[in-house]
């Protein structure tokens, strides 16, 4: 049976799906959809083929958008999705994951809820909101947002998430309790460099096929864990920069990472004006720029958070979004790159799924 690669884009001004054969040589796109709302983070659930978008609008508030039919009917929902009227308002979603039967989804203000119908309906996550280093949370730059889900692909009740800024924390009994998962990060702007909380994470991703080891953009620098998040060994000392938002993990292959260097100052822009994304085949131990394709002259643009995705054929496929509205292709894990779609507005998300048909 023939199969396709979609590329599922949230960007500023709504959702973009592209469409490829396995080849991966030529590209349609669809879009915008999600009425053209705000979408931070979306994803495909093969077990219910289910598209779903976690996403914004200024005068509606925050939903999930969910399709059946691979974005050509839509439907959304927040039901549930408040902290009730003596809480702070739920400004958007930042990111929704489904795992075993379940879908999770991150929101600004932070905290987690959780619907087992799908998105029809969502309920509170109250343990981590509730968790006793609440106080101590404040916003970065984007807010006081939970953008990472990360659940564990074999036990249900555990999974870890990221708050910017307060930290990575972890929850062996399906959410009810939370431990903060900080140890080792070094926090710099904190007069205590080592906070329990307080920490700017960007991203975190799950080494394929592992249940304990983690890769983590941070603020400051890339880290790697392998006891489950207890403790953090920064791994970016090969890297032209240790600030960048992106992170994405090879499909099949544990040791392989990748990043995107940025500058680390108001620009926040790719280092020189040149183009690279940077992977590590060895855990972190070493790591390779790789530039061809990429703009090497006046390529002053960002890549966020979500913004950078893998595809599972072999050899795996590398996307890259950017804040000016380019789409990066590698179909070669990231040796050579090509533009795969220009002129979108602001990226925001990068997602991939393989489908039958």
């Amino acid at each position: 049976m023939s199969q396709r690669v979609l590329v599922f884009v949230g960007t500023k001004k709504g959702l973009f799906i592209l469409e490829s054969d396995r080849a991966r040589a030529s590209w349609t796109v669809r879009g915008p959809l999600c009425e053209e709302w705000a979408i931070h983070d979306a994803t495909y659930d093969p077990a219910a083929g289910t598209l779903y978008a976690a996403g914004g609008d200024a005068w509606f508030g925050p939903a999930v958008w969910r399709s059946p039919d691979l974005g050509a009917t839509w439907s959304h929902s927040s039901a549930g999705m408040t902290y009730g009227e003596d809480g702070p308002r739920i400004t958007t979603v930042w990111s929704v994951v489904p795992a075993h039967g379940m879908l999770h989804a991150g929101v600004e203000e932070a905290g987690l809820f959780r619907s087992e119908d799908g998105g029809a309906t969502w309920a509170h996550v109250r343990g981590l909101t509730e968790h006793p280093s609440r106080p101590e949370w404040f916003g970065g730059n984007g807010g006081l947002i939970l953008h990472t889900i990360v659940p564990h692909p074999a036990d249900p009740d555990r999974m870890w998430v990221a708050i910017s800024a307060a930290g990575a924390f972890e929850t062996r009994d399906g959410g009810a309790t939370w431990e903060p998962r900080n140890r080792g990060l070094r926090n710099d702007y904190m007069p205590d460099p080592y906070p329990e909380v307080g920490h700017c994470v960007h991203k975190m991703a799950l080494a394929a096929g592992e249940t304990e080891i983690l890769y983590q953009q941070y603020h400051g620098g890339v880290y790697r864990s392998s006891d489950g998040a207890a403790t953090w060994v920064d791994v970016g000392s090969g890297l032209p920069s240790g600030f960048g938002f992106a992170m994405a993990a090879h499909p099949r292959d544990a040791g392989t990472a990748y990043v995107v260097p940025l500058t680390d100052g108001v620009g926040r822009h790719m280092i020189d004006g040149r183009a690279a994304v940077w992977r590590t085949r060895d855990g972190g131990a070493t790591w390779h720029d790789l530039r061809a394709g990429l703009p090497q002259e006046r390529a002053y643009v960002g890549v966020l958070r979500e913004a950078m995705g893998t595809d599972r054929l072999d050899p795996a496929g590398v996307y890259v979004g950017t804040s000016t509205g380019q789409l990066y292709a590698s179909g070669d894990e990231g040796e050579t790159w090509r533009l795969i779609a220009d002129l979108l507005p602001p990226i925001w998300s990068v997602d991939t799924a393989i489908v039958d048909g």
